[in-house]
């Protein structure tokens, strides 16, 4: 319970402020004035946004005598906690007597909800052990907590406290458990959860839809939303948002195109969000004029469409139209956050606008908006503009002046540009940094490997490789994937078992033959294997981009453009080929990278060779 004597001196303060406050509400202004638990209960409810009024009036209940009642308590707690103000409504928390579980719950919830789910799960173990009974709406949030923490182990101990207090076919409690376990990549468990729900209603398909999507199981998510439909749960705006979200992220145009046709037919209302879900489908598939028609029509944009199409330009490579869509945006008095300015930041770095890009930095370091103050990613991004404009060590001293700890994007960002730029000695010395970091993403060993392939320095490759056995760090594969007639085609380089194999190799075979007769020479410093001319050039020819193009070229429809998305960045030699490719049979190519967008038109791609 709260005492007087030790309060602050400015809640004591307060109170004698209060009558104002008083005169000013409707309810308590009369001739005689009665401080009562409903007069009390009025007043917070008309100042609830209001902080300082809060605090006088929680100074008030204090000398009233009415704060033992914790349902008045009850109520500053959630209004803190709603402002953001947590280390206030833990003091009121703490300070309550005996709080039941309603109460354990709020305080969990606004943990959660301010992103402080370390806190969450401290007061849910507190809660545990002084045998504070759980209830239905204690675990939502608890879950919630253990996913955003990726604690595994915590969130299984949490389900068992689930099965012990019998709550597990609770709808609210089992759809958080299947998002937990999908954030886990534990996608048996999610989907048993699933499945073995007795009804499963629109909140249980969405969760696990969104849950699929926001965790990058993009088609698992696609796969559920025409389960759903063939199930006859009509969907809602909110199912349509996560499988727009999981197209964007396959760059499924024709699947995302069916979907939006699908929720129009059946009545699903657009708003704001959904076209926002659209539009960033559209400029993920690299279908720029089609996203700008959206964007120019929209009934109502905000901040969110105004990133996404800034970002949009970015990524396609249209850095001067992504420049002069944020002046416009400034103009129209829409103000920018953090995202739209990854986006800024993102259209100089891959145009290699130095001094434009660290106008931009500056402008967000000096900036008083904390929607504004540049984050990790921002300086990635500054590292990136840098690095791969070749200024190395002026990229090198950004990073060690950040007034923040340097993450592995951060250094990954640097040792990117040491590879692009053979600076070996300094890519030694980040890539010792990012394996003490994270010393189990085979990426950065790759890296490094390479830049010793490319230098002819095979014992140094060599060593690199043993070092990943040892540890069982493990290389990603390479592959590309394609839509065609509502199917996703994988190929991986050298791919043998897809169903069209021997005529996709036929057909690239043929390609490359036309191309060398034109002048192309295969690019053999992109293979960093200590192998032959000969072997190099096999390899080379079966890189999976190029089957990807090959396969497209037999099946998608003359005339229409051939889209390829590929999960690592394209190689030189996969790129001169596309460019090639688009001349020789008059086809647009676009070509979504690890970072960027490539369009191969004419033999020229949009990129200008800087990549």
């Amino acid at each position: 319970m709260f005492y007087f004597k030790k309060l602050p001196l400015e809640t004591i303060s307060s109170i004698f402020h209060f009558s104002t406050l008083l005169q000013d509400h409707q309810i308590l202004c009369t001739q005689s004035l009665t401080l009562t638990k409903q007069a009390f209960t009025s007043l917070l409810q008309s100042h609830s946004s209001y902080p300082n009024q809060l605090k006088q009036i929680h100074a008030l209940i204090l000398t009233s005598g009415l704060s033992i009642k914790n349902s008045l308590l009850t109520q500053l707690l959630s209004s803190f906690l709603i402002l953001g103000n947590t280390s206030y409504a833990r003091q009121l928390f703490d300070e309550m007597h005996k709080p039941r579980n309603y109460i354990w719950n709020t305080l969990i919830k606004g943990y959660v909800k301010n992103e402080i789910p370390t806190e969450a799960a401290s007061v849910y173990k507190q809660m545990h052990m002084l045998d504070v009974r759980p209830d239905p709406f204690t675990f939502p949030f608890v879950i919630k907590a253990c996913a955003e923490l990726d604690d595994s182990w915590m969130g299984v101990a949490v389900h068992v406290h689930v099965l012990e207090y019998g709550l597990e076919f609770i709808a609210m409690v089992r759809t958080e458990l299947m998002a937990m376990y999908v954030q886990f990549g534990d996608l048996g468990s999610a989907d048993y959860l699933f499945q073995s729900m007795v009804e499963k209603d629109l909140v249980a398909w969405n969760a696990l839809i969104t849950a699929y999507a926001q965790n990058g199981n993009s088609v698992n998510a696609i796969q559920l939303f025409t389960q759903m439909g063939a199930s006859g749960i009509r969907p809602d705006a909110v199912t349509v948002v996560s499988a727009l979200s999981a197209c964007s992220h396959l760059g499924c145009l024709e699947t995302g195109e069916e979907i939006f046709d699908f929720s129009i037919k059946e009545g699903i209302e657009s708003n704001i969000i959904v076209d926002n879900a659209l539009l960033d489908m559209y400029v993920k598939c690299g279908s720029l004029e089609t996203a700008l028609n959206l964007f120019d029509n929209m009934p109502c944009r905000n901040v969110i469409s105004w990133s996404t199409m800034i970002g949009g330009y970015a990524m396609n490579g249209e850095s001067e139209k992504a420049l002069a869509l944020f002046s416009r945006m400034q103009k129209e008095g829409v103000q920018p956050n953090c995202v739209t300015f990854l986006g800024v930041l993102s259209a100089c770095s891959h145009s290699g606008l130095v001094r434009e890009g660290q106008n931009y930095f500056n402008y967000m370091a000096q900036s008083s908006d904390k929607d504004v103050k540049p984050r990790k990613e921002h300086y990635a991004c500054m590292v990136d503009l840098l690095g791969r404009s070749g200024h190395l060590e002026e990229a090198y001293g950004f990073v060690q002046s950040m007034p923040i700890e340097p993450d592995p994007g951060v250094w990954g960002a640097l040792l990117g540009a040491c590879a692009i730029h053979q600076n070996i000695e300094l890519g030694q010395h980040v890539a010792d940094l990012l394996f003490a970091l994270t010393p189990d993403i085979g990426s950065y060993h790759i890296l490094l490997s390479n830049m010793y392939a490319a230098a002819g320095r095979w014992h140094s490759v060599e060593k690199v490789r043993q070092k990943m056995r040892k540890k069982g760090v493990r290389k990603v594969a390479a592959y590309s994937s394609v839509e065609f007639n509502g199917q996703i085609h994988i190929l991986y380089g050298g791919d043998r078992w897809h169903p069209q194999a021997m005529i996709i190799h036929r057909k690239l075979n043929k390609l490359i033959k036309h191309m060398k007769s034109m002048g192309y020479s295969p690019m053999t410093g992109s293979v960093l294997h200590d192998v032959d001319m000969e072997e190099k050039e096999a390899s080379l020819s079966t890189h999976s981009e190029k089957l990807a193009i090959a396969f497209s070229l037999i099946n998608v429809r003359p005339g229409s453009p051939i889209r390829v998305m590929k999960n690592l960045r394209t190689c030189d030699d996969c790129h001169t080929f596309s460019k090639f490719v688009s001349k020789i049979t008059n086809r647009e190519i676009i070509m979504r990278d690890k970072s960027r967008f490539h369009h191969f038109k004419s033999g020229i791609c949009s990129c200008k060779d800087f990549w």
